[in-house]
């Protein structure tokens, strides 16, 4: 069977470029002719994805939309004659946005609309979680179902050492982590509240290490670093160290003691999983998909009391019988995740799209 997959744009570090990848490889290694097209392509990925514009682009007998953004490929898929998947990664509310951003807020609406433009047109529309799927049957899809998003795990396990970075954070600090794009729903501004509740009622050795980009929303970050400055904090214990390579980010899970998400809107959250592999006990706020991901793993609390996030805190770093029952438990999830659980669910959507 031809399968093909579609998005917009092919970045490394992206999740859902990096997830399309994943799949592909998965069905090659079931006996499928499997390629991956993009509209836009980052120069070390030409040649490994291939242009939207090739004609082959449509040769497929199944053909998966990755859909996060709105883009001239919904269109295109409408118009396909058959064997249509679409998975659907999630899209932002504008609430988030439109603070900061008045054009990435009308971009959302856009998408949302755009992609209830796309029900009555898929053979089997896809969450990457239930409550990314529950979105989709409100829109009118049907039928519908759940596959996660693929990840890969071993870019966290099999990162060489890079020592003068482990060393630089190996020190008597507690590093609570955080991976993701600083963008208004991932609530960077509580972090900053909760560093100063730790320092002010726990301790004062506590670095905030945040992995991602810091350019998605000029506004916001900015924001963030007003809020360090008027709490009169030090700036030493905010680490902002934008996009990393690989090895970086192996690096910086490897070092971490408490890996926190305080995100509200999460339609499944990658660096959970990846926080799983590493062995990192994660405390989350209990939002959107966030307890799906973790699927009874890791620490959640609800409601948002920062106070009660900053004491959980300190125990998942200095408690080592509350870490390893954690972690155990972190282990027994990231079994969802593995190639063949993937593999079984590739193979359920195939079947049911070809009947």
């Amino acid at each position: 069977m031809v399968v093909n997959q579609w998005v917009p744009s092919a970045h490394r570090g992206d999740a859902v470029g990096d997830s399309a990848r994943r799949v592909r490889g998965l069905l090659r290694a079931m006996g499928h002719t499997a390629d991956l097209f993009a509209l836009a392509i980052d120069d070390d990925l030409v040649g490994d994805v291939r242009p939207f514009a090739d004609p082959a682009s449509r040769g497929g007998d199944v053909t998966i939309l990755h859909f996060a953004v709105p883009s001239p490929m919904s269109a295109a898929f409408a118009a396909l004659s058959g064997g249509r998947v679409l998975q659907y990664h999630n899209i932002t509310p504008a609430r988030f946005f439109a603070p900061y951003d008045q054009g990435l807020a009308q971009m959302t609406v856009r998408g949302r609309q755009e992609l209830a433009s796309l029900a009555g047109h898929t053979d089997l529309a896809l969450g990457d979680s239930e409550f990314n799927r529950l979105e989709l049957e409100a829109l009118g899809f049907e039928p519908t179902g759940v596959v996660p998003i693929a990840v890969d795990v071993e870019r966290i396990r099999r990162g060489p050492a890079r020592l003068p970075l482990e060393a630089a954070l190996d020190d008597d600090k507690v590093n609570v982590l955080f991976v993701g794009r600083l963008v208004p729903h991932k609530r960077i501004e509580d972090y900053v509240c909760l560093a100063r509740l730790y320092e002010q009622y726990i301790d004062d050795r506590c670095r905030f290490i945040f992995v991602g980009r810091t350019d998605g929303v000029p506004a916001y970050y900015a924001r963030i670093w007003a809020l360090i400055d008027r709490y009169r904090m030090k700036p030493e214990r905010f680490l902002f160290t934008g996009a990393v390579a690989d090895d970086e980010l192996a690096a910086y899970y490897r070092a971490a003691d408490v890996y926190l998400s305080l995100s509200e809107h999460e339609g499944f959250s990658v660096p959970l999983v990846e926080a799983m592999a590493a062995d990192v006990p994660i405390l989350a706020y209990d939002s959107t998909a966030v307890p799906e991901t973790l699927g009874g793993a890791g620490v959640l609390f609800s409601p948002k009391d920062l106070e009660h996030a900053a004491e959980l805190v300190e125990i998942l770093a200095d408690d080592e019988d509350v870490r390893a029952a954690v972690i155990a438990g972190q282990r027994a999830r990231l079994g969802r995740f593995g190639d063949a659980q993937m593999a079984g669910d590739l193979a359920a959507v195939l079947a049911r799209v070809a009947s």
